[in-house]
């Protein structure tokens, strides 16, 4: 199941950023957003070795990832405002497991905006998972729309950051792995792959806990 969830993935990522560029992370970060999750730590850090390339600049990169973010957490947040708790649930009961996406994690999304209230909507933009899917409760509580873009907008951009850098530093410092790889690029696929496999796995394994619960 792994391997059928990775290949797909890591093909659409490459080819949406290498033939679209800004366009392309604004699409994908988006889409992240609206609670499809494909991982921001493969998105970005992609982003930034394109930066290394001198394809993209750094700053635009990090922006436009934080702007598809907004983008697609305004979609869930009006997905949440207007289609209420109940449409939300029988949608990722319905669909989400098509997408790695789960009731519970709706769940847990709903646990933290209510212990912290609308800061969550800026601190769950820098942790794995719970950010892709914080946007649901924020429109099913009905938080301020200008705060709620204002949080989501400066965390994800936060978030975009150190991401970008760490693609643009790989990228960079490829010319000192030469003498382990005949290949550059191949530094880059074995780091892009341990990123989308981490995150696979780590869904597929709170998924089987949570069954066996």
């Amino acid at each position: 199941m792994l391997n059928v969830i990775l290949k797909p993935l890591i093909d659409f990522v490459v080819n949406t950023i290498s033939k679209s560029g800004y366009a392309g992370i604004t699409l994908l970060m988006g889409l992240e957003s609206a609670n499809i999750p494909i991982p921001s730590e493969a998105i970005m850090p992609f982003s930034g070795f394109l930066v290394s390339q001198g394809q993209l600049n750094f700053w635009w990169a990090a922006f436009f990832g934080a702007f598809g973010c907004l983008l697609g957490s305004m979609a869930s947040y009006a997905l949440g405002y207007f289609g209420g708790e109940n449409l939300v649930r029988k949608v990722i009961k319905k669909y989400g497991k098509y997408v790695l996406v789960f009731e519970y994690e709706l769940d847990e999304a709903e646990e933290w905006f209510r212990k912290y209230g609308d800061p969550v909507t800026f601190f769950s933009r820098m942790l794995p998972v719970i950010r892709t899917f914080i946007s649901l409760p924020a429109g099913i509580a009905k938080m301020n729309f200008s705060r709620f873009c204002f949080f989501a907008f400066v965390g994800s951009f936060l978030w975009s950051l150190p991401l970008t850098y760490a693609g643009k530093i790989l990228g960079e410092n490829w010319g000192s792995l030469g003498k382990y790889f005949h290949k550059f690029d191949i530094a880059f696929v074995i780091a892009f792959f341990l990123m989308v496999i981490w995150y696979v796995r780590h869904k597929l394994k709170k998924h089987r806990a949570y069954k066996n619960k």
